[in-house]
């Protein structure tokens, strides 16, 4: 390691909790509806949190705990980022979005608040302001219905890939 983990001491991570499905912990935000997609290297599920008037995004995370992108082994970062596109696309076609961006945080002076790596895609529309807003809690119920609707989209487009 070339860096200074920043997880304090004593830290639990939520992504780690939610890949082993276990969101029981009062500091894990995430709920097991917001599953879009997991195999045995990484996760799919929508944020809690949100941007602007269009909320709601997916993240990709990987399965085994790597605290930023300098943890990630090259086949694993070339399987999320081709993951990326797949999400991309199942976003296109459960949303239809004017367009996506993805972004990913590492360290506090980078923006990173969860200390296991994650990659955000969100669908893009030219009034969102995306990169001026605030992020803002979502409620369960409505993160549920975009992992419903994100799904069998992004089942299509892993079925088109295979």
């Amino acid at each position: 390691m070339r860096w200074d983990s920043h997880a304090p001491e004593g830290y639990v991570c939520p992504f780690c909790q939610f890949a082993a499905g276990d969101v029981s912990d009062e500091g894990n935000r995430c709920e097991i509806s917001d599953l879009v997609y997991q195999d045995e290297d990484l996760l799919v599920f929508i944020a809690c949190d949100g941007f602007g008037p269009h909320a709601g995004h997916a993240m990709i995370i990987p399965v085994a705990h790597r605290e930023a992108l300098y943890d990630l082994e090259d086949d694993l970062l070339a399987k999320i980022s081709i993951f990326s596109r797949h999400v991309a696309l199942a976003i296109k076609l459960a949303w239809n979005p004017e367009g996506t961006s993805v972004r990913q945080h590492n360290e506090p002076a980078g923006n990173q608040h969860v200390w296991h790596y994650h990659l955000h895609v969100f669908p893009r529309y030219g009034d969102d302001l995306l990169y001026r807003q605030i992020r803002h809690p979502l409620e369960i119920g409505y993160r549920a219905r975009l992992a419903r609707e994100l799904r069998p989209a992004l089942e299509k487009v892993l079925a088109a890939a295979h």
